[in-house]
């Protein structure tokens, strides 16, 4: 279950913990981590938690993990949404069906104030999950009108990633992925010019 322990309390982790973008990145982290491949361990999961601020013991169970990868799947679909028009059909199929009613919550003062969309502040981790990924990921669509993020375009990676900021639009996850492909794409330019002859 949630919040039965503390949570940090500094200034900055309590303006920036909860905000949209900073539950939009931690949907994305969440999202790679359990759909990338095998179903990852429960401390895989609670390291990628804590690196987004939640503390403690997380208590985090295989069966917890199952129901958090099986949000993390309904969320990818969000991810690869190549228009907002699908991202937001994507969204409002999932917020009638997976979520609660938006209400405030300050977890008894151990937070801000800030939405939820899960039934309580005890909800199990796979409900919360998706519940604050949709809502992060549903002011991300409305903010910027377009779709919140991408699948990483590189074959060899597939981890999704947000498109925030202005600029030209991000295909790769990384600038890493974004450079094995031009490194490979070269390589491939290389080997069909070269003359057959010599």
């Amino acid at each position: 279950m949630r919040y039965n322990r503390s949570v940090s309390s500094t200034p900055r982790d309590w303006s920036t913990r909860h905000s949209v973008s900073a539950v939009a990145q931690r949907a994305a982290a969440l999202v790679n981590v359990l759909t990338g491949g095998d179903t990852p361990t429960a401390e895989a999961v609670a390291e990628v938690l804590r690196a987004y601020g939640e503390t403690d013991s997380l208590g985090l169970t295989t069966r917890d993990v199952t129901a958090m990868r099986e949000a993390a799947v309904l969320l990818r679909e969000v991810f690869a949404a190549e228009h907002v028009d699908q991202a937001a059909t994507t969204l409002n199929r999932l917020l009638p069906d997976r979520t609660g009613p938006l209400r405030l919550t300050s977890h008894g003062g151990r937070a801000p104030w800030h939405p939820h969309l899960d039934r309580d502040d005890d909800a199990p981790w796979g409900e919360w999950f998706l519940a604050s990924s949709c809502l992060a990921l549903t002011v991300l669509v409305w903010d910027r009108q377009r779709p919140p993020g991408r699948i990483c375009a590189s074959p060899s990676c597939g981890n999704v990633f947000l498109t925030q900021g202005r600029g030209p639009e991000r295909h790769y996850c990384s600038r890493r992925c974004a450079t094995r492909e031009r490194v490979a794409a070269h390589r491939r330019g290389r080997t069909a010019n070269r003359d057959p002859l010599t």
